[in-house]
Order: structure tokens, then sequence, then C-alpha cells
């Protein structure tokens, strides 16, 4: 008669688990990565409608009301920080820089992260890049 155990002997259930443990740490660094580079997209995406959404406004101005941007009176700001999801903390920074050229402005709106809130207006403007513009655009709008 056969007295041997069949199954699997302590060495072969640590490997098991080893290689298992090994694979499932590999999925948790994956699905790390996704959501960090899924919040980053979110990030330039709300970015680029913010830029665009400027831009917009600006297109649907008179030419004297351009000339005359930003007007309080109009609740236009050329400095705005921004509270997209209104829960009370600032989100973004989108500075916006009108220059009149005869019968043409040429636009400059760029947005920044919330980190950015300190320096001047015009140091952004001077070099975006050295604060972390999230998305800028540079147009003209012919009159």
């Amino acid at each position: 008669m056969n007295n041997k155990r069949k199954g699997f002997s302590i060495v072969e259930v640590l490997v098991g688990i080893a290689l298992i443990a090994i694979v499932l740490v590999g999925l948790a660094q994956l699905f790390t990565l996704s959501v960090m580079n899924n919040l980053r997209s979110n990030d330039l995406s709300n970015a680029t409608f913010l830029v665009q959404q400027s831009i917009d406004y600006l297109r649907s101005l008179t030419n004297s009301e351009m000339s005359n941007f930003p007007q309080s009176s109009r609740g236009e700001s050329n400095d705005e920080q921004i509270d997209l999801n209104q829960d009370g903390t600032i989100d973004y920074r989108r500075v916006t820089e009108v220059q009149s050229q005869g019968g043409q402005y040429e636009i400059f709106v760029l947005v920044f992260p919330p980190s950015q809130l300190t320096p001047t207006r015009s140091a952004l403007l001077l070099n975006p890049e050295n604060y972390k513009v999230k998305a800028q655009i540079h147009t003209v709008i012919s009159r």
C-alpha cells in the first residue's frame, strides 16, 4: 500500500504565494500609474477648456469693448483665480493679455496651477514655462 500523501509541500506553497505577490504588486503599480495619468489628463483638459473659454469670450466682444478690456463693470478681469467646482479652493489662475495693434488684437491667455497664485502677472507673462503653465494660447483677432 502507498502511504505517501498527495498535495503541495510548504516550499511549493511559498513559491506560489511569492509569484502571486509579485504579480499583484505589478498590477498595483500599473493601477497607480493609470490613476495619476487620468488626473493629469483631467487637469490639462480643464486648463485647455479655460483658455478656449476666454478666447471665445473675447471673440464675442465688439471693437470698442475689446479696446477697453478688461472692464470691471462687465465683470472682466485679466488675472482670475478660478474655483471650478466651487468648493472654496482655487483650482487655476487664468491670465489674459490683450494688445491692440491697429484693427487687430493680439491675445495671450495662460492658465496656471493654484501653486502659482503669488507671482506677479507680468512675471507669469514673461516666462510662463518657469511657472508650470498648464495651457496657453496666442492668437490674433481681427475686426
